[in-house]
């Protein structure tokens, strides 16, 4: 078995367990190569050569995967998503198991889903047209301002850089939002508006309900409420139903499209996948990419099957493994 893996080494508190994960990877005869990625994250690069290896795996918070993943696209390889930032959403949303040696298991065993990534386009300040590739979700508003906020303090707090970011902004502008959805256009005032490949977000909850990695589609989630306190109710929903589908979501309203066009009546920040690009924007654009990537996944995954089978390499039996 031979086995790349792109590591951040900088992305968060659980770093070094990719480490972890390697030695219970690993057997005789084995071969891993380990790159280690600069501060400037040349994705391209890192994957050049990933189709001579049998699994990839990608190391690092939600948008180093996600740029990792994006490289990855429409090419035949096999690629585990490994949690190694901050919130690591993208991780919790596949579903696996999130041990180290749980994810080795599944390496091993070799079952794979072919999931969906978003792409999105906008103008730089300069009118340069720019494009980028997306795991979880990208935002104009309130959403890409926590982002902001919180960056300084994310390597001290963690998650919680994101609660105090939002305790400092009580009062987020109300934007005018022209959303166009598979060539419908909906009229819309709120703090955020948000397209999103996954809607889970921490405490499993579902932002809006049945959003998947495998339809093909992409959804569109406009927060309209005036003030961050409006987002209290969602929370609070969220948690007695966590799937949105029993009692809804007070305060958000979603389409669901595979070609998106966003225009704000103000200059707004963007966040892709809760990194903040530079300069603010008035329109973007995102698509779905269906079926983009082809991703390890095992029993605990939605996408996964309740059976793994026959190890493709071998040697997984002593892996430990939830039952």
């Amino acid at each position: 078995m031979r086995t790349l893996v792109i590591h951040n080494p900088r992305s968060g508190f659980g770093s070094d367990a990719v480490y972890q994960f390697e030695r219970a990877l690993l057997r005789e005869g084995d071969e891993c190569v380990v790159r280690l990625l600069s501060r400037s994250l040349d994705a391209r690069r890192a994957c050049a050569d990933a189709e001579d290896f049998d699994v990839v795996v990608v190391s690092g918070g939600d948008g180093t995967v996600a740029a990792l993943l994006y490289e990855l696209r429409g090419r035949d390889v096999t690629a585990c998503v490994f949690p190694s930032g901050t919130a690591n959403l993208l991780c919790a949303n596949i579903g696996n198991a999130p041990e180290p040696s749980a994810l080795a298991r599944a390496c091993r065993i070799g079952k794979t889903a072919q999931l969906d990534l978003g792409e999105i386009s906008w103008a730089s300040p300069e009118g340069e047209r720019r494009s980028r590739g997306f795991a979880l979700m990208s935002g104009t508003g309130f959403d890409a301002q926590l982002m902001q906020a919180a960056l300084p303090n994310k390597r001290v707090m963690g998650q919680a850089a994101y609660f105090a970011a939002a305790l400092s902004n009580p009062r987020p502008d109300v934007q005018h939002f022209s959303i166009t959805v598979d060539g419908v256009t909906h009229e819309r005032d709120g703090i955020t508006c948000m397209v999103a490949n996954n809607a889970m977000i921490q405490g499993d909850i579902q932002i809006v309900p049945d959003c998947r990695m495998d339809d093909g589609l992409l959804d569109v989630v406009m927060v309209e409420t005036t003030d961050a306190a409006g987002l209290i109710a969602p929370l609070a929903f969220g948690l007695v139903d966590r799937a949105g589908k029993a009692i809804g979501r007070p305060h958000l309203e979603s389409f669901k499209g595979a070609q998106i066009k966003i225009e704000s009546a103000a200059p707004v920040p963007l966040e892709i996948d809760g990194e903040v690009i530079e300069g603010p924007v008035t329109s973007y654009e995102a698509r779905a990419l269906p079926g983009a990537v082809r991703i390890v996944v095992d029993p605990l995954s939605p996408y996964g099957s309740a059976d793994d089978g026959s190890s493709r390499f071998g040697s997984s039996d002593v892996i430990a493994y939830p039952s």
